[in-house]
């Protein structure tokens, strides 16, 4: 549905400043952006705990581009990224009472709650971007909020389902910031797709080594 997005009529003015001109600084910011997010996810699918500090950059730098864009969800969001990027840090490192945290999977009963939570918070937000901004496309942006929490959350607990919900939020956000001209932001999406399918199968791959490994010390003790 992205062709419904382009016929936004406050879409124009990006639109018509969008080149990829290194000149332009908005264009810079975004290239800044996405350089720290690319490589801040690059760490995250390689299990590096260095993704955090790296995160934190990047967030920084696309609260700005959002708010330059009316994408105001999307600009909250990245203040809720470093918050929750400080405690992932710790959780990486000590979590496990001192020891780093395993890899592991989010029981199945959870999702009983988590889908529908994440359902009314999706229109919750949304409603509230239409009443109280001008936000575009406000319950699709509200949706790429909502998911991107919970998939963070999930990734600050080192459950492997995280990448599956990053792959239905890339899935979203590419038509979305592509229709507000953040064309390079689209592209990069596009590769974060990717990027969390490889990750998927090297963090299942991770885990079961782990899980043999403990095993192993099991039958050792």
């Amino acid at each position: 549905m992205a062709w419904i997005y382009w016929s936004h009529p406050r879409t124009s003015w990006i639109r018509d400043n969008s080149a990829m001109n290194l000149s332009d600084p908005n264009f810079q910011l975004e290239l800044a952006a996405n350089i720290a997010v690319a490589g801040s996810i690059l760490l995250a699918g390689r299990n590096n705990v260095h993704t955090w500090w790296l995160g934190i950059v990047g967030c920084a730098l696309f609260a700005a581009v959002f708010e330059r864009s009316h994408l105001y969800a999307d600009m909250v969001l990245q203040f809720f990224f470093v918050v929750i990027s400080v405690f992932g840090w710790w959780q990486w490192l000590r979590g496990d009472h001192g020891a780093p945290l395993p890899i592991t999977r989010l029981p199945a009963r959870a999702w009983s709650w988590l889908l529908p939570l994440a359902v009314l918070a999706t229109f919750g937000y949304g409603w509230m971007l239409t009443r109280l901004t001008n936000a575009y496309a406000p319950y699709i942006d509200s949706a790429v909020l909502v998911l991107s929490v919970i998939a963070q959350i999930l990734m600050m607990r080192r459950k492997l389902e995280s990448w599956w919900v990053w792959l239905l939020v890339n899935t979203i956000a590419v038509p979305l910031y592509y229709s507000r001209g953040l064309h390079l932001t689209s592209i990069l999406y596009v590769g974060f797709w990717i990027n969390a399918l490889v990750a998927l199968r090297h963090w299942r791959h991770l885990m079961r080594a782990e899980a043999d490994t403990g095993r192993a010390a099991d039958g050792i003790a």
